[in-house]
């Protein structure tokens, strides 16, 4: 296994994953301030999961988000 080929791999992946929720985030939260079903001065609580069936890794990474 090369270890350079694994890490630039993982870091390909991650960054999809990170900037796909970034503007999913960023989409949600400013549709429902403007429909007024969120207020900015309320935290999110966001979950995340990792799934890697193959390897048999779960992982959840829980977070609060504040918008203020």
């Amino acid at each position: 296994m090369d270890e350079d080929v694994l890490n630039q791999q993982v870091r390909k992946f991650l960054k999809k994953v990170g900037i796909h929720s970034q503007r999913e985030i960023e989409r949600a939260v400013r549709e429902a301030v403007a429909a007024g079903a969120w207020s900015s001065a309320d935290p999110l609580n966001a979950r995340m999961q990792l799934s890697i069936p193959d390897l048999g890794v779960e992982l959840v990474i829980t977070e609060q988000i504040a918008l203020e």
